[in-house]
């Protein structure tokens, strides 16, 4: 099955992963400290704005995961002092789905070591909730949050395991545990 982009949080733990059909030439980088979804040296050129874009951030010990330009506002909200739920919530809403062909939905989760928070904008919905288990939410056929059985118990676990899940076209995932701090791992395809 594909389900586009995905992110599973739950307390302590979570994961991004990149599954793409149109744009599968594409890595995610560290620079200072946040993971950047870029294009490979292989990539074609294109002026899609949706195709890079920061994924993991940190906010005081917390971590951001999304699918897109929102996971900036996402962080500058929780530095505000925002609760997790009100940081997804005005960041998803202000920026509302893509506007692409597909009516993309933004995909967000905020990870902290004792709570997670997800949240997901589509052309008919804004859900934002906490979680107390890992939750998956994904931009296509997987997009209402739901328990889903993660068992990775570190950043580099959590991105091997998003990464072999078996959904279509994996291109590269990344992995975030908390616990008093932010570790992240990534996992590339090419």
């Amino acid at each position: 099955m594909y389900v586009g982009r995905f992110v599973v949080v739950g307390p302590g733990i979570g994961a991004y992963r990149i599954s793409s059909r149109s744009f599968p030439n594409r890595r995610i980088v560290e620079r200072d400290g946040t993971l950047t979804v870029a294009p490979t040296p292989k990539a074609p050129e294109t002026d899609n704005p949706y195709v890079s874009y920061n994924c993991v951030r940190e906010s005081e010990g917390r971590a951001v995961l999304g699918n897109g330009s929102h996971v900036d506002p996402v962080t500058e909200k929780l530095d505000l002092g925002y609760p997790a739920r009100d940081a997804l919530a005005t960041a998803l809403l202000s920026l509302d789905y893509e506007k692409d062909d597909y009516d993309t939905p933004r995909i967000a989760g905020v990870v902290a070591d004792d709570a997670a928070t997800v949240g997901i904008v589509r052309r008919d919905a804004l859900v934002v909730e906490r979680v107390d288990e890992p939750t998956l939410v994904a931009t296509y056929e997987e997009d209402r949050p739901r328990p889903f059985e993660f068992a990775a118990a570190d950043a580099a676990a959590a991105a091997r395991e998003a990464y072999d899940l078996d959904f279509e076209h994996a291109v590269c995932a990344a992995g975030v545990a908390v616990d008093g701090g932010v570790e992240t791992a990534v996992v590339n395809g090419d």
